[in-house]
């Protein structure tokens, strides 16, 4: 069939040029100076985006949005010892109209303090104040808040959002990313960093800092070119997924779910997958490699020189080793023995599912 042709009238052009112009008009930009070397952000909806600024105070940008986002109010002082910029919601049923959900379906719901703060424990509950919903229709204060923060380097930022889209790009700092229900992205920052989400999952690519951890209660996380002394990473439901991984200590705990990381560099590494498969591939030989899966195969690349005691056990699955083997105990499902000298130190367990060791 073919389609019919548009015909659009002058008057319907400059009606649109003239809904155009009052949108952005209604959508003016405010900023808020933030001073101090550590500093935190509140935002309960909305997208947030960090970015490297200048100067030496952090500088944070927000444009409200929805038909009741002239209510919100932006507050700026000490919190518990900490200069912190809070965006006010005054309703407890918040409607957040996201342009990238269709249908709108959907809820999120935890506590915030009357001074427009939460967290410090994993559970939303524990710290008191208010309960929020927010949901994607219905009735309720229709607003949020997108915030672009300026960070200049060197400092300490801990950015906190309830629900929407969080992000990192080129911060040169020590950053702590939590949200109850987003997705968290960091990109290219050096320095300490810390995602911590609820419901949704964390990606970030290209991150170097010496400590560096990445932990989801719901949703996957995934990385590439990920540099640090001490690497953690944790799932409640959701895989691990990556590559260059170079950190002095590894360690992956994944309650449901599968760990694949290939080029990895690590000297300590602990892998934990409660209900998954695990493949790991290092391109540096490990003193100490630790392994637990609950359910699923074990597959672990190791250079083709390599010295370790190794105990590797399955419940049910056979044991291949592309590395000779001075066997000095075996039983049905386990094995225990050397590698080269045995200067290292392999533990490999498996509930259910082979364990295989291969050569790069």
């Amino acid at each position: 069939m073919r389609s019919r042709p548009v015909i659009t009238s002058s008057r319907a052009i400059i009606a649109a040029a003239g809904l155009l112009v009052a949108a952005i008009a209604g959508a003016q930009t405010e900023r808020k100076t933030v001073a101090g070397p550590s500093i935190a952000i509140y935002n309960i909806v909305g997208h947030v985006q960090v970015e490297a600024g200048t100067g030496s105070d952090v500088v944070v940008e927000i444009v409200r949005g929805g038909q009741d986002g002239r209510r919100l109010s932006i507050e700026v002082g000490d919190v518990r010892g900490r200069n912190s910029l809070r965006v006010i919601y005054p309703a407890d049923e918040i409607v957040y109209r996201d342009q990238n959900d269709r249908w709108g379906r959907w809820s999120s719901t935890f506590s915030v303090r009357s001074d427009g703060t939460w967290g410090g424990e994993r559970s939303g509950s524990s710290f008191g104040g208010r309960r929020i919903k927010v949901k994607g229709s219905g009735s309720g204060l229709e607003a949020w808040a997108d915030l672009r923060v300026l960070v200049p380097a060197g400092k300490h930022v801990d950015v906190n959002l309830g629900v929407g889209e969080l992000s990192a790009r080129g911060v040169t700092a020590d950053l702590r990313l939590d949200a109850a229900s987003a997705h968290v992205t960091a990109t290219k920052t050096t320095g300490n960093l810390t995602i911590d989400t609820g419901s949704g999952g964390a990606e970030v690519h290209d991150v170097t800092g010496d400590e560096i951890t990445l932990a989801t209660g719901s949703g996957g996380v995934s990385f590439s070119g990920v540099s640090g002394k001490r690497c953690k990473m944790d799932t409640g439901s959701g895989g691990v997924t990556g590559d260059g991984l170079a950190c002095d200590e590894i360690n992956v705990d994944v309650g449901s779910g599968s760990v694949r990381i290939d080029d990895a560099k690590a000297t300590r590494v602990k892998l934990d997958a409660g209900s998954g498969g695990v493949r790991f591939g290092l391109r540096t030989t490990p003193r100490y490699l630790d392994v637990d899966a609950g359910s699923g195969g074990v597959t672990i690349s190791l250079p083709s020189i390599t010295d370790a005691e190794i105990d590797i056990e399955t419940g049910s699955g056979g044991i291949d080793s592309d590395f000779a083997v001075q066997v000095t105990r075996v039983e049905r499902n386990h094995l225990r023995g050397r590698i080269g000298d045995g200067s290292g130190h392999i533990r490999i367990q498996s509930g259910s599912g082979s364990v295989r060791l291969r050569k790069n």
